[in-house]
């Protein structure tokens, strides 16, 4: 394992010690909330009371029979990013990173389709996963005649990067598709929702996920699971065989909770096959790119330089 941006060490864990510092002060979270608070947790995701600001580069669009997807279509298009966004199945949309997803549309080249999947636990497994397949296949079909070109990404964060495998196995399993995606970006993502040693070991500190978040966010997106349940490959990628899977570049913090997720699933991709780069970074804890870090723009520089280059 190679650890990155050692050079900043001391920022990031600065960082992580004043947000420690500022969630002392709101109540801990030990269960699946209820509607009333998750009302409240949607609303003051991360702390923050400011709506995500809205571009006009972003469209609002159905496809595959209702899913609902925002896209960004630069001028000069080589490629599609089908992109999931994080939240733990149960928080954020497809228009709350327009800034991010124009910045990464135009410098990358790429037509960006961020999927708007049903969230939990409103919708529970399989809702989600449902979405993320259905858009997935209808960029197999339709990416050619919508957008020029037939060079399709994916990739997400968090509950993200876990609803990208999942659709690639979905995919591969249901449809025999494999190579349509030519690559996959995962960031911080969950693999194993019966919890691998880290998520088990990393206990109550007060960063953006720990162990007792996390098995909340299990509980709401598969409610009434146990432990053996969640090892089901649909539910729990490490478990499945990663045969037929495209190139990846999988990356995470040394705080994060999910440390043991992308060193296995890194381990488990490569020797089924595909090239994977993995990427450590030094003292980042779940979510780092959310934040204002020399990290978080290093790692966006390199995020950017993958997706245009990968798969050409």
């Amino acid at each position: 394992m190679t650890i990155t941006d050692e050079d900043c060490l001391a920022e990031t864990l600065a960082f992580n010690e004043h947000f420690e510092a500022t969630a002392a002060s709101r109540p801990t979270r030990e269960q699946a909330p209820d509607a009333t608070a998750l009302a409240r947790l949607r609303r003051n995701r991360l702390g923050g009371h400011t709506p995500p600001v809205r571009l006009a580069h972003g469209q609002d669009r159905v496809v595959a029979g209702g899913v609902r997807v925002r896209a960004f279509v630069p001028d000069h298009v080589d490629g599609v990013y089908l992109h999931i966004h994080g939240g733990g199945w149960a928080f954020g949309s497809a228009g709350g990173q327009d800034e991010k997803l124009w910045q990464l549309a135009v410098q990358a080249r790429l037509a960006v389709v961020s999927v708007d999947y049903r969230l939990a636990p409103e919708h529970p497994f399989p809702a989600g996963p449902d979405d993320c397949e259905a858009a997935a296949r209808w960029l197999v079909d339709h990416a050619a005649a919508e957008f020029g070109t037939q060079r399709l990404l994916i990739g997400g964060e968090s509950a993200g990067a876990h609803l990208s495998v999942v659709t690639l196995l979905r995919l591969r399993d249901r449809h025999g598709i494999t190579g349509a995606f030519r690559a996959a970006h995962l960031l911080f993502g969950p693999y194993d929702l019966s919890m691998t040693p880290s998520q088990r070991s990393f206990g109550s500190k007060r960063l953006l996920s720990n162990t007792d978040s996390l098995r909340g966010s299990y509980e709401l997106f598969t409610p009434g699971m146990g432990a053996e349940q969640r090892r089901d490959p649909q539910v729990s990628p490490l478990f499945a065989e990663l045969a037929g899977m495209p190139p990846a570049r999988i990356v995470v913090g040394t705080e994060d909770p999910l440390l043991d997720d992308s060193l296995f699933l890194a381990q488990r991709w490569q020797a089924a096959g595909a090239p994977v780069q993995l990427g450590v970074v030094a003292g980042a804890m779940h979510g780092f790119t959310l934040f204002p870090l020399t990290v978080t723009e290093r790692e966006l520089r390199r995020e950017r330089e993958f997706l245009a280059t990968v798969g050409r």
